[in-house]
């Protein structure tokens, strides 16, 4: 395995870093990376905030789920979907472009993502552990107003790097599906039940599909968090549609 593939492989989630600090060139290299990623159109639908003013680290710590570790990160970088910028260009240049849509939306957010994972690969191969923060899209009145963030630009990501502790290097990587419940051939098969109580067996472990499964759904699914991160998604979405 060659490796670039064997990084993909051996990545996953950092929460925990030595007071080692990432050079300036390495941040930059990590940047770079991220601005080669794919984009529609050569657009590059994004702006990524590189959060260095601690007071911001400590707010989003709290406003993202209350994660002590967020402010502890060496490099903090928001990836946000930004819809704003070709709009203006547009009206800079006498055009007179419709408003921004949902379907501009999600594909910034598409755009901005695949730039946090050449990202999150980019650091991976210089050694330095990252972490996704989903929470970013929650309380989105909160973010828009720590990161200043204007209409059309929306916070799709939150990447935390550090280098990873030796626990979090001894850490064992949570097992994926098995690729046959992940990939299907030409159009699309629904699960059964069999299927699926198969396909969670491996995280399952001991305990009952149904026990899993509840404490799961209850955990995460059903969560207040959940519940707050749809409606969130769901202002932005109505703002593009005003």
């Amino acid at each position: 395995m060659n490796p670039v593939v064997q990084s993909l492989f051996d990545r996953k989630s950092v929460r925990a870093y030595t007071d080692r600090e990432i050079s300036e060139q390495d941040i930059r290299t990590i940047l770079s990376a991220a601005a080669q990623a794919p984009t529609p159109g050569n657009q590059q639908l994004y702006t990524i905030l590189r959060i260095t003013d601690p007071d911001l680290k400590h707010r989003l710590s709290i406003s993202c789920d209350n994660q002590p570790f967020i402010e502890k990160g060496k490099l903090v970088l928001v990836f946000c979907a930004d819809c704003l910028k070709w709009y203006n260009a547009y009206k800079a240049g006498g055009c007179t472009p419709r408003d921004p849509d949902v379907g501009d939306l999600m594909l910034a957010v598409c755009d901005a993502n695949i730039a946090a994972q050449n990202a999150v690969t980019a650091a991976e191969s210089l050694g330095i552990g990252s972490c996704y923060i989903g929470d970013i899209m929650e309380n989105i009145e909160t973010q828009q107003d720590i990161l200043g963030l204007p209409r059309y630009v929306f916070p799709t990501a939150m990447l935390v790097f550090g280098y990873p502790t030796e626990q979090q290097k001894a850490r064992e990587k949570p097992a994926r599906f098995d690729l046959k419940y992940i990939v299907q051939e030409n159009a699309y098969h629904e699960l059964d039940d069999a299927e699926l109580r198969e396909m969670f067996a491996v995280r399952s472990g001991s305990r009952s599909f149904e026990d899993w499964i509840q404490a799961f759904c209850d955990r995460k699914y059903n969560s207040d968090f959940s519940r707050e991160m749809s409606r969130s998604v769901r202002k932005v979405m109505e703002s593009f549609c005003d």
